[in-house]
């Protein structure tokens, strides 16, 4: 089963700052509302870069290894896995008028007992959506 969770929010600032910030997946740390720490464990943030993500879901520590799949302008995609969870990140950056249109989609797959879990995680997965839409437009506007 995939649950998916997608916001697309409005920033004050222009593309061409707010894409290297997204795809420097470490500042994480600053835009996503579970996200705890991010390090970059091998890579130079192209294809192939890998990053240990360690956040706070549900009330549970969540750890992920996240290996950047694609990093082409407009769109950043980044997959993180662990045992139990799949998750693949789509990130597209638009003009906006002065400033961007920043659509982020996360799709969830579970694998193993997880997969149950499914229809209580959906309220939880929307409910952290929206928190990381809300700091992310306040850490794109800081910018």
């Amino acid at each position: 089963m995939t649950t998916t969770v997608e916001r697309t929010i409005h920033t004050a600032t222009a593309p061409e700052v707010v894409f290297p910030y997204l795809v420097d997946f470490r500042n994480a740390t600053e835009w996503d509302a579970g996200t705890v720490s991010c390090e970059r464990v091998s890579g130079d943030g192209g294809p192939g870069t890998v990053y240990k993500n360690v956040s706070t879901f549900a009330g549970n520590t969540v750890e992920l290894e996240y290996t950047t799949e694609k990093v082409a302008e407009p769109e950043f995609v980044i997959v993180g896995r662990n045992k139990s969870t799949t998750s693949r990140d789509t990130i597209t950056v638009r003009p906006d008028g002065s400033g961007s249109l920043v659509t982020y989609r996360a799709d969830f797959e579970f694998t193993g007992p997880a997969r149950f879990l499914g229809p209580i995680m959906t309220p939880l997965l929307e409910r952290l959506g929206d928190r990381t839409a809300t700091q992310l437009t306040e850490a794109l506007d800081r910018r």
